[in-house]
């Protein structure tokens, strides 16, 4: 008989904990505001936290950046829309709009930050197809904003929890439980 390997579960670890404490710092952040939905700046963090402070700058730039550009992209693309249908009713142009969008996110983003193509793509695609006409504007600036906060609690986090710092306290806490 063939036994089937054992597996070792997976193990809570120093990056697993920052993101979780990232996130839940920035929901903490929000219930203190007022009709603030922490849901994106949450997605950030998580997106933005990264083994160390390279890999959150360079995660949490990707989202950023996306974020800005699908973000700047879709309201303008949505503002072309609404020129020619005001009330919002056709939403047949949106495909074309959607094919030009995603060429010109490609190119902006080989210009200012190649990891961003895929979270622009995805607020690009929000912002033309899941928006109201009249809420396009804010909905894209507050992904931009609530993106922002949090991809800056992931790198303050990192800054101020470096694995390299950790670790010795973390060697210290598992020496006193294994006694």
């Amino acid at each position: 008989m063939n036994e089937a390997p054992s597996r070792k579960l997976p193990g809570i670890g120093l990056r697993n904990l920052k993101t979780a404490l990232s996130a839940s710092l920035c929901a903490l952040l929000y219930y203190f505001m007022d009709n603030r939905n922490p849901t994106f700046a949450c997605i950030g963090a998580i997106f933005g936290m990264g083994a160390n402070m390279d890999h959150s700058k360079l995660h949490g730039g990707n989202r950023l950046f996306g974020t800005i550009i699908g973000g700047f992209l879709g309201m303008g693309l949505f503002r072309i829309y609404l020129i020619f249908y005001p009330d919002g009713e056709n939403r047949l142009l949106l495909v074309p709009l959607l094919f030009v969008g995603v060429v010109i996110l490609i190119v902006l983003a080989q210009i200012f930050w190649v990891g961003a193509v895929q979270p622009g793509g995805v607020v690009l695609c929000i912002v033309l197809f899941n928006t109201p006409v009249d809420t396009y504007v804010s909905y894209a600036l507050n992904r931009m904003l609530d993106t922002g906060c949090g991809v800056a609690m992931s790198l303050l986090i990192n800054w101020l929890l470096p694995r390299e710092r950790l670790e010795p306290w973390v060697e210290k806490v598992k020496a006193k439980f294994q006694r």
